[in-house]
């Protein structure tokens, strides 16, 4: 098919390429052998007038025109798969479909175990693929990378529908053998201790950093930095170290562990953790189905 001398089967390579920046790679995106897929770039070169990509050194980088290509293509795609491919009704029973979702080990922790345990009660045959938080998560989901974001409702983009879905609270994990389990933590003890902290990689510090920072009047003395939630507790073992988290997630832990939690000793705004999907997915019945499931997990928490 061809729409203003350009042959569409070409966007589905271009959309490889500018993703990639690497022809042989780019090739087994789309299931094209390498010349094939330099017969492709050759074609676009021609069509644009642009080199799209151009080496620099021993990588390929997009050249100007490319980086204005590469959300649009990328767009049209988005539209065409939600609008041609989803199919009209969804059966979880009878389905072969993966799900794309990115969350945080913290939803992993609390919220996934009670998705999977309803989905497998249904007798679902969906497959849910679980990925770490880009730097972009928006990003992500308008690129079609995801199909639903587990994230904080402050990540949330205003371009996407979203939902909250649970709230959490704030709490401080020590072991239950340091002092700050025996005398309590108030605000000067809590800005003197040292801590340990969950540090994203490159993405967002976690939401309530700032609001730790403005509380104390100046930044945690962080001994001990990770990028999971889920070992501050057991970092804390042993120590006079201080993790600050989310209350479900601590609770989990605790039977396990030789820790207490105790209150932050200062307010702190709850965590409202929520789901995001694409607009154009929006009646997508499969994703409906999925978003569903979130609501009943997070509700039987």
């Amino acid at each position: 098919m061809r729409y203003n001398k350009l042959d569409l089967n070409l966007l589905v390579a271009l959309d490889a390429l500018l993703t990639e920046c690497n022809i042989s790679r780019a090739g087994e995106r789309v299931h094209l052998s390498q010349p094939a897929m330099s017969n492709a770039l050759s074609r676009l070169r021609n069509y644009f007038e642009d080199e799209l990509l151009v080496p620099v050194g021993r990588r390929m980088e997009r050249t100007p025109r490319a980086e204005i290509l590469r959300e649009a293509v990328r767009d049209v795609l988005v539209r065409i798969e939600t609008s041609v491919a989803t199919q009209p009704e969804f059966d979880c029973r009878d389905t072969d479909r993966t799900f794309k979702l990115f969350v945080s080990d913290y939803s992993m922790e609390v919220l996934i175990p009670q998705a999977l345990a309803i989905a497998e009660a249904m007798g679902s045959q969906a497959t849910l693929q679980l990925r770490p938080l880009s730097s972009n998560p928006a990003r992500s989901l308008e690129r079609g990378e995801a199909d639903l974001l587990l994230i904080p409702g402050e990540f949330c983009s205003a371009e996407h529908p979203s939902r909250v879905l649970f709230i959490d609270e704030l709490v401080c994990v020590v072991w239950r053998e340091s002092m700050h389990a025996q005398r309590g933590l108030s605000i000067q003890s809590y800005a003197a201790a040292s801590h340990v902290a969950m540090q994203p990689v490159d993405i967002n510090e976690p939401v309530f950093e700032r609001s730790i920072q403005a509380a104390i009047g100046a930044p945690r003395q962080i001994r001990a930095a990770a990028f999971s939630f889920a070992v501050l507790p057991f970092m804390v073992v042993g120590s006079e170290l201080v993790a600050t988290m989310h209350e479900r997630q601590a609770r989990q832990v605790e039977p396990a562990l030789p820790i207490k939690r105790m209150a932050v000793p200062f307010p702190l705004p709850p965590i409202h953790q929520a789901m995001q999907w694409h607009k154009y997915r929006n009646l997508d019945p499969g994703l409906v189905w999925l978003r569903d499931l979130m609501i009943a997990a997070a509700q039987r928490m």
